[in-house]
């Protein structure tokens, strides 16, 4: 291979771009510290020690201000260092509630109607990609906070039900309410101040408490001999922390505070009425603010938890702010240039953000465009996961104790994760999930590149992936199947950045040899008998199904999966594009590229192959494709529902330009054999009208020739079947009134066109995929429609929509989905946002109605936000939705190689 080329790329740097470059470049830690902190670490798999699993009620919220944590630390509007040993965060009390608000609270899994659900208010309104500058929003009631009856109400309510939120208590009605603004900015990257900005919306005047809090991680309980930190007061309003790896830094505090301190120790006697090891314990603030209970905490002014107590006044529609400092380097007066730092660090966030955003978008649109980016650095969480302790400590581990069936993840021992990793949702998944990842690079690859490569490169190493090559799916299952995506989003990055001018070899390949592992794994597991055809359970789809998927069938036999099939047609055709790129500079990959190929035409021929045989995915009097269902007696039949399985198909498609025979003569040599050998087989790969090259010379891989491309964009494009007004549903809208029943047995199974919450609690219930739109797989068919644009052309047209007599081009049926899928964040004609469905506040109040959510998925026909409300994760793709059609037009899209387009765009981003 050919030595990593770093050229570095051409354009006039912005102050966050350059501290991104010495980052990559110098090294200098400007991502040292970052909002790394989760917002649950209780009720997690991490911290679930019990004998049946139920990790939910074994750590739950009520414990979790007494309990010291194993794994990790939570945290309100928080921010740690890259390894999570030192924490600040903020707590709250308003002088009526039980217990001061140190975190988040939410429903669990069973006392929700719909699963587990945050019950609070908060946004992520601004971060840049070093963290130079954040910006956090709490919403905090001044009445008392509902928390029995937001359990008791949901508990209470059937999965038909609507769910019962805070704002449906009551306790915003009148405006009684703190807005707390949290906000940071970086000095340099051990220095960062700290300003909070309460305002009293309400109409009198109301008492605050402000506690920011420090402390470190507990990492001493749980290994003897282990070095013990520790927090003390150095002077009047200073906390000084002393730990053996960081050394010393100061928080300051301004308006000299009074300083409380403790230990991160459980209070055992109230949990369980044991003795405590410590007088001082991880409650303590709750009991000296709350219960005045003085002695509550250390009076000699040391321990590894401290705070400083703020008390004040808040006058009618009012604010007040409170200064704080955190620095390696001792200050004589650390407020001297507070005000200045942070003028300068908001101006470059503005300056960041005005470059990489495109000036034809209006101001609405750059709004969500950056609170969506926000939300994505935001949702970066420093997760900690040693399995072989954790099996240990579960007398469980396969090598040395005696297996216990019910103790999760057992194959896994060899993990040890410890690193920060972008999460779906810091409340509701505060555990990274393999194809979120993958989808959630696209939009991080807009801000920092760098870590959006890191991102993928982590799901590959030897310390995450398992031996026989499956990557890992999430806590609660590491060895359950997620849509194979990771190859797709590695050659987007590497394409992208090549047309930039940096050629990341050493990328692509490290990137290549973890997948190859990881594609064996699937054709050995998933294809056991090689017919081509592949399971793969529930394949991040969770209720899609007829049944579950992941589990075994109730009529025997075994499932052969649209989804999943097409899902390894679309792995084959990545890793062959990988594998000619890789070929370019070292011609062994050639062979390796030509296998790729070959695999992907078998594929596509399995899924309907030649003849009449009722036993393909492909149903040629639909013209849909469909999950096989095969008996023990050897019968098999289609399961005829609707549903986004069948569209995938369409994703498996790529497009190879122009040069490919003077550039890889063995690969055209080993194509030609096959053809000679399997002539069949090449009449079920598109185009199969004999129209072998395409527009400028390119060609085209496809399960779906011209054919299927009509058919199933009928289906898709009809407002009757898919085509919402907010994107592509993922069940038709047919199955409402004709829903698909299957009965076995006198039970009966019905799969239904449900466009909001589940009424199932098939995988948790939190989910649904009967109906609803998603992001991400509505970002994976217009990646598909702009594939298909670039080799068919504008001489390629279908009815959008479908039965309206109106012809668009492929680029324009894309287009208008990616502009439906916006139009779900942005005011409509009467001033609302449809995300926000009915709910009043969000609509009107001018308190509200800017702060955007981005949800888990959305509402199949008014677009509402629905299940977890800050997965801005996969849901930060609209940020690359908005920029693709806000840059590239079809005339673009025609004459772009591949990657060129987007990197064109990028660099118009970093340039201005």
């Amino acid at each position: 291979m050919k030595p990593n080329q770093k050229t570095p790329i051409a354009y006039i740097e912005t102050n966050e771009q350059r501290r991104l470059n010495d980052a990559r470049e110098l090294g200098v830690p400007w991502k040292k510290w970052g909002p790394y902190l989760s917002e649950r670490q209780w009720g997690t798999v991490r911290e679930d020690y019990s004998q049946d699993g139920n990790a939910w009620n074994y750590f739950s919220h009520d414990q979790s201000r007494a309990r010291a944590y194993r794994w990790g630390e939570d945290g309100l509007a928080g921010i740690s260092d890259d390894k999570q040993q030192l924490c600040f965060a903020m707590a709250l009390w308003n002088g009526r509630d039980p217990i001061l608000k140190e975190r988040l609270f939410g429903l669990t899994n069973s006392e929700g109607n719909h699963g587990e659900d945050v019950k609070e208010y908060y946004f992520y309104l601004d971060s840049t990609p070093t963290h130079s500058y954040m910006k956090y929003l709490y919403k905090y009631p001044q009445q008392e906070f509902p928390y029995l009856d937001l359990v008791e109400t949901n508990g209470r309510r059937s999965r038909d039900e609507l769910e019962y939120e805070l704002l449906d208590t009551g306790v915003f009605d009148t405006d009684h309410y703190f807005d707390v603004f949290v906000e940071y900015a970086k000095a340099d990257p051990e220095d960062i101040l700290i300003r909070v900005t309460v305002y009293n919306r309400g109409p009198e005047k109301a008492e605050f408490h402000l506690l920011p809090t420090l402390w470190f991680r507990n990492t001493w309980s749980w290994q003897e001999g282990a070095h013990r930190p520790e927090l003390r007061q150095a002077e009047p309003g200073a906390i000084l922390a002393s730990h053996a790896e960081l050394g010393l830094r100061t928080l300051y505090c301004d308006g000299n505070p009074e300083l409380l301190f403790t230990e991160n120790e459980t209070n055992a006697n109230r949990l369980w009425g044991q003795p405590n090891q410590s007088p001082y314990v991880k409650d303590a603030f709750h009991n000296y603010v709350i219960f005045s209970e003085q002695d509550a905490v250390n009076p000699a002014k040391a321990g590894t938890k401290a705070a400083a107590h703020y008390r004040f006044e808040v006058p009618a529609n009012g604010s007040q702010v409170v200064r704080l400092r955190l620095r390696a380097k001792a200050s004589a007066n650390a407020f001297a240039d507070f005000e200045q730092i942070f003028t300068a660090r908001l101006a470059e966030a503005d300056e960041f953000y005005e470059r990489i955003t495109s000036r034809s978008l209006s101001d609405d649109e750059r709004r969500v465009h950056r609170q969506s980016l926000a939300g994505m650095l935001w949702s970066k969480q420093y997760y900690y996961f040693d399995l072989d302790k954790w099996l240990d400590e579960h007398q469980a581990h396969p090598l040395t104790k005696q297996a216990h069936n019910n103790v999760r993840n057992a194959e896994w021992f060899h993990m040890l994760n410890s690193e920060i990793i972008s999460m779906p949702d810091k409340w509701e998944y505060p555990w990274y999930a393999a194809w979120d990842l993958a989808f959630h690079t696209l939009a991080l690859a807009l801000v920092d590149f760098d870590f959006a490569k890191e991102q993928l490169l982590l799901m590959l190493r030897s310390l995450y992936s398992h031996p026989n090559g499956q990557i890992p799916a999430y806590e609660w299952n590491f060895s359950d199947v997620n849509p194979p995506v990771h190859a797709w989003a590695t050659l987007f990055l590497f394409n992208v950045e090549k047309n930039l001018g940096r050629v990341d070899l050493r990328f692509l390949e490290t990137s290549f040899q973890g997948l190859m592992l990881n594609f064996n794994w699937w054709v050995n597991r998933k294809d056991p008998q090689g017919r081509n055809v592949f399971a793969g359970g529930f394949l991040g789809l969770d209720n899609i199904g007829v049944f579950d998927r992941s589990a075994q069938l109730p009529t025997g036999g075994h499932l052969d999966q649209a989804d999943g099939t097409a899902w390894m047609a679309f792995y084959c055709q990545n890793m062959l594009e990988i594998a000619l790129v890789l070929t370019e500079h070292d011609s062994r990959y050639e062979e390796v590229a030509y296998r790729f190929l070959e695999h992907f035409v078998w594929i596509a021929y399995a899924m309907d192959r030649i003849g009449d045989h009722h036993d393909e995915m492909w149903d040629k009097t639909d013209g849909f494709f469909y999950d096989l269902l095969h008996f023990p007696n050897g019968d098999s039949m289609r399961l005829k529902v609707r549903s986004m399985v069948g569209l995938l198909p369409l994703c498996a498609t790529t497009v190879l330009e122009p040069g490919l025979a003077a550039s890889h003569p063995r690969l055209l040599e080993l194509i030609a054999l096959f053809r000679q050998r399997h002539p069949e087989l090449l009449k079920h790969i598109a185009p199969a009208d004999n129209k072998f090259v395409g527009y400028a010379d390119r060609r085209l891989l496809s399960i779906c020739n011209k054919e299927k491309i009509e058919r199933v964009l009928a289906y898709m494009l009809d407002e009757n079947e898919f085509l919402s007004p907010y994107g592509i549903r993922s069940l038709s809208h047919y199955h409402l009134e004709r829903p698909f029943v299957f009965n076995l047995n006198g039970q009966e199974f019905k799969v239904q066109y449900l466009p909001a919450e589940s009424n199932t609690g098939m995988f948790g219930g939190n989910s649904n995929w009967r109906g609803p739109i998603w992001m991400p797989v509505n970002g994976l068919l217009i990646r598909a429609l702009l594939n298909l644009y670039q080799f068919y052309g504008d001489d390629f047209k279908v009815e959008c929509p479908t039965g309206s007599g109106n012809y668009m081009t492929l680029f324009e049926v894309a287009k208008e989905i990616g502009h439906r899928l916006t139009s779900i964040f942005l005011r409509d004609a009467s001033g609302n946002r449809p995300v926000y469905g009915g709910t009043k506040k969000f609509q009107e109040d001018p308190h509200w109605r800017d702060y955007i959510l981005f949800y888990e998925y959305f509402h199949g026909d008014n677009g509402a936000g629905i299940g977890a409300s800050h997965q801005t994760g996969w849901t930060g793709l609209i940020a690359r939705v908005i920029d693709l059609f806000a840059r590239g037009t079809a005339a673009d899209w025609l004459e772009a190689s591949k990657g060129e387009l987007a990197a064109r765009m990028t660099r118009e981003q970093v340039a201005g």
